[in-house]
């Protein structure tokens, strides 16, 4: 259990958000969840988590999570009207773990500075079956002191905690490793193809590549829905895209080329034209195939994801 004098509040009960707050709840601690449809908290009671009505109600915690779909949805549940920040008591820490743009998180910031609120950045790496296996990542960034007191909980709820200074850079981490997440499922769709055409079953290459240096968790991760063409949504190709809008602004506003990644948002661009938008972006193997004149099959094999869990 974290410090028995905090209480703990959660914004967002959707599958990633559900599983950090299970961990969370059935440590012991004091954790209400606030989600606009009620039935996706339920499940949580069990674990001692309790139900609250509105976003407002949990400002009297002391730490309030936030795990919602976008920055619009961010700011009305913090600064919008029965926002935890719009009341006369409000929580000594925002952890926010959505991936918003920098604009909003600054705007939210503002007013939370404005009420001596700390707000955390605290983007989070994975997605629903990620997060059932215990793995998680968390890039986190805000006043240190603030973070030294949630760190517990962090500790929690998620495999790995990386502290990466003041402000939002733990957003532009997260921007980051997004861009790197298309770039390498592109390259590997690429190169799974290319074997494939030439003779050599997806399952064995990826067998091949996930036992060489190469190999990577995430290679690992994503062999079952390439062998299997499973596009069962883990992170669907429309959210991808949202990412990639946000990170090649952010490095627009930089002034940093990104070649690669340019080439490869268009790729994802034609992918939610093609009518996968709402699937996983391992559909990418789809486009990959047609461009190289092969028709896919699954290959109906048992494959190790290499997650296990936590």
């Amino acid at each position: 259990m974290v410090e028995e004098s905090l209480k703990y509040g959660w914004i967002g009960a959707g599958r990633m958000g559900s599983e950090m707050i299970r961990r969370l709840a059935e440590s012991g601690n004091d954790v209400s969840v606030f989600n606009r449809t009620r039935a996706k908290v339920e499940p949580l009671l069990k674990y001692g988590a309790k139900a609250v009505g509105s976003a407002a109600e949990l400002a009297r915690c002391d730490v309030i999570f936030v795990s919602v779909g976008s920055s619009e949805d961010f700011i009305s549940v913090t600064c919008g009207e029965g926002g935890v920040l719009s009341q006369s008591l409000v929580p000594k820490v925002i952890v926010d773990c959505s991936t918003i743009s920098i604009e909003a998180s600054m705007e939210v910031r503002a007013v939370a500075e404005s009420k001596s609120v700390a707000l955390l950045a605290a983007p989070v790496s994975g997605n629903p079956k990620v997060a059932e296996a215990g793995r998680l990542t968390m890039a986190v960034s805000g006043p240190e002191d603030a973070f030294r007191l949630v760190r517990p909980a962090l500790d929690l709820i998620v495999a790995g905690v990386t502290y990466v200074g003041e402000g939002d850079n733990a957003r532009l981490v997260k921007l980051c490793h997004n861009l790197f997440l298309g770039v390498v499922t592109q390259s590997l769709v690429e190169i799974t193809i290319m074997a494939e055409k030439g003779g050599v079953s997806r399952n064995l290459f990826l067998e091949y590549l996930n036992k060489s240096v190469m190999g990577s968790t995430f290679s690992r991760y994503k062999a079952p829905a390439l062998v299997n063409l499973d596009y069962h949504a883990t992170f669907t190709s429309k959210l991808l895209r949202k990412d990639f809008d946000i990170g090649l602004q952010t490095a627009r506003e930089l002034e940093v080329p990104m070649p690669t990644a340019s080439a490869v948002y268009q790729i994802i661009q034609s992918l939610v034209a093609e009518g996968y938008g709402d699937e996983d972006f391992a559909a990418l193997i789809e486009l990959q195939a047609r461009a190289s004149g092969l028709k896919l099959e699954s290959e109906g094999v048992e494959v190790d994801d290499g997650l296990g869990t936590r």
